[in-house]
C-alpha cells in the first residue's frame, strides 16, 4: 500500500525515532509498504518518520542511482549500490572528507540543495530479519543512509544550509508546510 509522505512542519520529523523490538506489529507489511512508497515517489530512501511513524527503521535502494552511470566510474566507488534495509540503526563512525552533493527530500519537494556530509559511514543495524549487523558504506550510499538516518535523529538535509541559504529558502519551505505544492505523490500536511 503506499503510504501518504509527510511535509516538511510536521512535528514527527523534528523527533528523535524509537528503537523497535522483533515483534513489532506489522513489521513485514510495513516494510513493503516503505518499498511501494518509495518506489512510487521516485525516491532513493525513505525513513519512517516520513510515513508518520516515530520508529527506527529506514529503506535504501541506492542501486537507482547507478543505473544510468558507467559501473567503472572512479567517481562512484559504492556502484552499483545497495537495496537494503535498517533497523534499529546507529552510528559507530563517519571517515573520510566530507563532500558536496546535490540532495533533495520527499518531504520537503522542490528543493535541492548542495549538503556536504562524509564520505564514508560505519553502521551497527538490524536487517527485516533482525540479524544485527555492522558494515560500512562509502560513497553515495553512505550519503542517502546518513540523509536517512538523520530522519530518525530529527533532522532534515536543510538543516546544513549556511542560514544565508536557508532565508532564500524560507517561503518555499512555508509554502510546503501549509500543502502549497504540487507534486505527483501523496502527502498529508499539518494543519
Amino acid at each position: 500500500m503506499i503510504l501518504p509522505i509527510v511535509a516538511y512542519g510536521a512535528p514527527i520529523l523534528r523527533a528523535v525515532a524509537k528503537d523497535i523490538e522483533p515483534d513489532y506489529p506489522g513489521l513485514p507489511k510495513l516494510i513493503e509498504d516503505m518499498w511501494e512508497t518509495m518506489y512510487s515517489s521516485n525516491g532513493v530512501g525513505l525513513a519512517a518518520p516520513q510515513i508518520n511513524k516515530g520508529i527506527r527503521i529506514f529503506v535504501v535502494d541506492s542501486a537507482q542511482i547507478f543505473e544510468n552511470l558507467e559501473p567503472e566510474d572512479e567517481k562512484y566507488p559504492d556502484a552499483p549500490g545497495i537495496k537494503q534495509v535498517f533497523i534499529n540503526a546507529h552510528i559507530k563512525s563517519l571517515g573520510g572528507d566530507e563532500w558536496a552533493y546535490n540532495e533533495g527530500c520527499l518531504s520537503i519537494p522542490k528543493i535541492r540543495e548542495d549538503v556536504y556530509r562524509s564520505e564514508e559511514v560505519t553502521l551497527e543495524y538490524m536487517d527485516e530479519n533482525f540479524v544485527a549487523h555492522t558494515q560500512t558504506f562509502i560513497g553515495v550510499t553512505a550519503r542517502v543512509i546518513l540523509h536517512e538516518y538523520d530522519h530518525l535523529e530529527g533532522k532534515l538535509f536543510i538543516d546544513y544550509l549556511k542560514p544565508l541559504k536557508k532565508r532564500m529558502i524560507k517561503g518555499k519551505l512555508d509554502d510546503i508546510s501549509k500543502g502549497k505544492v504540487r507534486v505527483d505523490y501523496r502527502m498529508t500536511f499539518q494543519k
